[in-house]
């Protein structure tokens, strides 16, 4: 391999982990984030450069000094990722960035695709949510269409509720209210997609969720072939539409009755697929670097079972735990001060049977 240097955009655990198996492939990784100095992506790349997403000076700087961008997070101004892509080879893409960092725009090209999401109302207005909440004829979530993550930035609502009280306290001017899914469990399922359309698919995986942030994932997910199917071609079609370039997480819903309902996408490596570090052929950070290198896609299977666990602040406790028991593999994250529901690592081992 000729020397090669990623650029990504972002500081946090899903930089540090990117470049870690970047690292592996003989890559060398380059930070640029604002808070880019003393971070856990910093700490384990080769070059961390400071400065703001809408500093176009800094960015093209950037830009030449690596072969390739990636991004670790979803937020990134999709006229950064614009700019970049005038240099260098970027991921996702500003498309994918585009649409994944607004959910009526997942939810209205999901369903273009055919693929079933649940009812949905535009909200621009306290006088719409009134609207939408007496056609929802139900219980419901409300969400801002932007910058929402780890249950931030939604609310659980009913028809009855006072549209005019809640959607102040939304406090943005635009919303999406979901229809809630009655579901028995919720599966996501990630797909690599090279920029000539080259798609690989890793083992579906089955999440449990506490007040609103992922607690724990098993994979492979034990559910039917055909949710398995289903939800895959969905994955490859929207990765497709975006025209996307790295690896793109899909969220569902399943209901009881088997059907596979959309949530969310998330066009970067996913918290719920950390467990491919230990428990695939080829990691979710390893096939994103390999991308982004123009390497051959890795193999997906998995090496059997797998449990992963988020440790949060309030569980820093428990890692001498984890350390002592065998077959557990610890990742922290580096990060300076544990807060509550702040993620500071996570640990996956094999499940017998």
């Amino acid at each position: 391999m000729k020397p090669f240097t990623l650029g990504i955009l972002g500081a946090g655990q899903l930089g540090r982990m990117t470049a870690i198996a970047a690292a592996q492939l003989g890559i060398k990784s380059h930070i640029y984030a604002p808070d880019a100095a003393g971070s856990p992506a910093a700490e384990v790349a080769a070059f961390a450069t400071t400065g703001a997403y809408d500093d176009k000076v800094a960015l093209v700087k950037f830009a030449k000094s690596v072969d390739a961008v990636t991004s670790e997070f979803e937020n990134v101004p999709a006229s950064a990722m614009t700019l970049l892509s005038e240099h260098v080879p970027a991921s996702p893409g500003a498309k994918a960035l585009g649409v994944a960092q607004n959910r009526l725009s997942e939810k209205n090209l999901a369903r273009e695709l055919g693929i079933s999401v649940p009812d949905f109302w535009a909200i621009h207005s306290d006088e719409a949510l009134a609207a939408a909440l007496d056609a929802l004829q139900g219980k419901g979530v409300l969400k801002t269409t932007t910058m929402g993550y780890d249950g931030k930035g939604q609310m659980r609502v009913s028809t009855g509720d006072d549209a005019a009280s809640i959607f102040a306290q939304m406090g943005s001017e635009e919303l999406i209210l979901e229809a809630f899914v009655p579901f028995a469990y919720e599966v996501s399922f990630l797909v690599g997609r090279t920029a000539g359309g080259q798609i690989s698919h890793f083992p579906a995986t089955q999440n449990h969720h506490e007040n609103g942030i992922l607690a724990t994932s098993i994979a492979p997910a034990d559910c039917p072939e055909t949710v398995v199917e289903a939800g895959q071609k969905a994955a490859e079609d929207l990765a497709s539409a975006l025209e996307l370039t790295g690896v793109m997480a899909m969220e569902s819903f399943i209901t009881k009755d088997g059907q596979l309902i959309f949530n969310e996408i998330a066009p970067r490596p996913h918290n719920s697929f950390h467990w491919t570090i230990e428990g695939c052929e080829t990691s979710q950070f390893t096939q994103l670097a390999r991308i982004m290198a123009g390497l051959p896609l890795g193999a997906t299977e998995a090496r059997g079972l797998w449990k992963m666990q988020n440790l949060l602040g309030q569980h820093m406790d428990e890692v001498p735990d984890h350390l002592h028991r065998s077959g557990r593999a610890l990742h922290l994250y580096g990060k300076a001060e544990a807060k509550t529901d702040r993620k500071m690592g996570h640990v996956t081992w094999p499940i017998d049977g």
